[in-house]
């Protein structure tokens, strides 16, 4: 054998098998090109073929689209459209069929909505003013409520119908959306006492603000303030200045100051928290006080501190502590071992009262389980919050809460 031979073929055969498992691997690993896209732009305009196969569209069973050029997806059934299809023209057009009173609304806006709006539409700390606001819209802090601002009625109806209430959307039926709607009117003095709102007189109704609006014509009417070359760094020769934080509206909730003292003493540190709780002191208060308050006095500053950080996300709607009251949800002082729905001045929702007059007591167990997942354990209650899915959060707000109760 010539010397060119034994060079040339163990290197071709060395190649030959390098391709081979290229081959074998791009025909396993790489996915092929969908067929509508190898058949390029021509093959995708062309019209579905008229004999497709018969289906039958049902709720687990529907037609798979082959429209677009990569056959994902499927038609949506009328059923679908439907569902989605929830909204609600000036025009009157979406309104379904039904009617609401006054009087029926004022029962379902005081259970549903005045947890935030007020009892009369007044709106409650920061949250919406529903009604009022006449005669403040040229004013430098005009009050717009669905009485002085909205133009259309179809708004209020699909607002509420589509969002409402907070946390527990689209429950309210067309004949609720309706009354409530009617006791919005009446609380803007624009309906009697006695007024049934349906979908026949919908239209009759004239919003004062109807005619307030106009078209958006600030492509001309505000071009010249684009006509110069826009800043974009060092704009101000001066530092600005704060002259009102969102806490002090009352827009944002705030964390007051012993529960953000709790967060920096323990996260700078650790160990002093922890000499903070003198033994002296726990002895002292087992001898003096209940079993409960002592296992209150001796927990973790650490977990507390924990709970102070969880526990933000409960204060847009509680409170805890010293001077803590009532807001859109009940004050949480001493909740633990109190029974349910027995806060003084605040209105629970039908479902949680029912809660207390069956006895239901807020014990820790309790507490665990309703806090994992608050609308599961009492189905119908207005508290918005999805819950803690993690348990060592439960544990930590649970300890912060006792820790805060005077």
């Amino acid at each position: 054998m010539s010397k060119f031979l034994k060079i040339f073929a163990p290197a071709a055969t060395g190649t030959a098998g390098i391709l081979g498992i290229a081959y074998m691997a791009a025909d396993q690993f790489v996915a092929d090109i969908p067929a509508p896209l190898r058949a390029g732009p021509a093959g995708a305009q062309e019209a579905a073929p008229d004999t497709a196969p018969e289906m039958t569209a049902t709720s687990g069973d529907v037609a798979m689209a082959a429209h677009g050029p990569y056959g994902l997806g499927r038609e949506a059934t009328a059923e679908e459209i439907a569902a989605w299809d929830v909204n609600v023209t000036p025009d009157g057009t979406g309104l379904p069929e039904g009617s609401g009173s006054v009087l029926d609304g004022e029962t379902l806006f005081i259970d549903n909505c005045a947890a935030c709006h007020g009892e009369f539409a007044e709106g409650l700390d920061n949250w919406p003013k529903l009604a009022g606001g006449d005669g403040t819209l040229a004013d430098d802090d005009p009050v717009k409520t669905v009485g002085s601002y909205w133009p259309y009625l179809s708004t209020t109806w699909d607002y509420v119908h589509r969002s409402m209430p907070y946390g527990n959307a689209q429950m309210l039926s067309a004949d609720d959306t309706y009354a409530i709607v009617a006791y919005i009117l009446y609380s803007n003095y624009l309906v009697e006492d006695d007024f049934v709102l349906t979908k026949e007189n919908f239209l009759e109704v004239e919003m004062p603000n109807a005619g307030g609006f106009f078209e958006d014509d600030r492509e001309t009417a505000e071009a010249h303030f684009w006509g110069a070359e826009a800043c974009m760094e060092n704009c101000k020769d001066h530092t600005p200045e704060i002259t009102k934080k969102a806490t002090d509206l009352n827009v944002t909730p705030g964390q007051d100051h012993s529960a953000a003292a709790m967060v920096e003493e323990t996260e700078a540190a650790p160990e002093d928290a922890a000499e903070a709780a003198a033994p002296e002191a726990v002895e002292e208060a087992a001898a003096e006080a209940p079993a409960a308050e002592t296992a209150v006095a001796a927990v973790d500053p650490a977990l507390v501190a924990d709970g102070a950080k969880v526990f933000r996300k409960c204060q847009a709607c509680h409170q805890v502590g010293e001077g803590a009251s009532n807001r859109v949800g009940p004050v949480l002082n001493g909740v633990v071992g109190r029974a349910a729905a027995t806060v003084d001045g605040f209105r629970y929702s039908p479902a949680m009262q029912a809660k207390g007059d069956e006895g239901l007591v807020w014990t820790e167990e309790v507490l665990h389980e309703y806090l994992a997942n608050p609308r599961s354990y009492v189905k119908g209650t207005s508290m918005g919050f999805a819950g803690l899915r993690d348990q060592a959060e439960i544990d930590a707000v649970i300890a912060y809460i006792q820790s805060e109760t005077p």
